[in-house]
């Protein structure tokens, strides 16, 4: 890599779910900001599919010390919003705090789209989060 590159270097782990081939900075910092998108309008899938959807920020987070400092100093501020824009999203997870590591994988949506008709385990949560180890949190609205 060389700072020659610009902000289109490749990512060595980059995507390896799509395909496995390395993909962009600009790719994955596309996939982060349409998981923050999807959560901040409200999430309708699955607590473990969220899970899954949040791995796409995880290998910024590991690549990033590794890229050029030109690279990281282009990109920094949109993923700086995002990440904050995720945050004000989400609620963090009860009894973890941000500062661990992978804060993004312990935060839930405030917003959860169930389908119509769908019924809360006792706890509040819709079929898929109903796995959840805590009752819902009143910072989470569950959306008929």
């Amino acid at each position: 890599m060389s700072d020659s590159m610009g902000a289109e270097v490749v990512v060595a782990g980059a995507d390896r779910r799509a395909g496995g081939s390395p993909g962009a900075v600009s790719v994955l910092v596309r996939q982060w900001r349409q998981e923050v998108e999807g959560v901040a309008e409200g999430y309708s899938w699955c607590a473990p599919e969220l899970m899954n959807d949040l791995g796409c920020r995880t290998t910024p987070a590991e690549e990033w010390p590794q890229l050029p400092a030109a690279v990281r100093e282009a990109w920094e501020p949109e993923l700086r919003g995002l990440d904050e824009r995720f945050r004000a999203a989400t609620i963090p997870w009860p009894g973890r705090g941000d500062g661990d590591g992978r804060w993004w994988m312990w935060r839930i949506p405030r917003l959860i789209h169930a389908e119509p008709g769908e019924r809360c385990d006792e706890r509040g949560w819709p079929a898929g989060w109903d796995m959840m180890p805590f009752a819902k949190p009143d910072a989470v609205r569950v959306i008929f």
